[in-house]
């Protein structure tokens, strides 16, 4: 089956929005973490308030969330460029983006040991995803590089 001009275009939009989404939420995900440590170490009435928050409940939702839109829009944008090119342009922001992939499955598998309570994972866990936001934000940058490209060779 072949797509038409129009929509092959128009599918090279699909995984930069939901990408400079997904970087949004991430975020916005790091704020709730960093609420859940905080919830963790508070104590009396600041403890009962910040419970209140659900900030764990919350977090685990966020990233599950996020794990399924990475995966999703990093095939996503990989197969649109290959129905566009008929191949993938190996190069630095394809290399990071399935980086940057494989460490939210990671961090997302240490869920269970910091329910136990494992210090070590919880630690991991954060150090992962902050160098995940970092890389998104390297990704952001040479995401709208490529855009750039596509709208000029339009």
């Amino acid at each position: 089956m072949e797509l038409s001009p129009s929509v092959k275009y128009w599918l090279n939009f699909f995984h930069p929005v939901m990408m400079w989404l997904l970087f949004a939420l991430s975020f916005y995900a790091a704020y709730l973490g960093l609420q859940v440590q905080r919830t963790r170490s508070a104590q009396g009435d600041e403890k009962k308030e910040l419970i209140k928050g659900k900030f764990n409940i919350r977090h685990n939702q966020m990233g599950s969330i996020l794990l399924a839109l990475m995966v999703t829009g990093s095939i996503g944008g990989m197969a649109v460029t290959y129905i566009n090119n008929g191949k993938l342009f190996v190069g630095p922001h394809l290399l990071a983006g399935l980086g940057m992939t494989s460490l939210i499955a990671f961090s997302a598998s240490l869920s269970p040991f910091m329910q136990k309570g494992a210090n070590w994972a919880r630690v991991t866990h954060i150090l992962i995803n902050f160098t995940i936001l970092g890389l998104f934000t390297w990704q952001a940058i040479t995401g709208v590089q490529i855009v750039q490209k596509i709208l000029t060779n339009a």
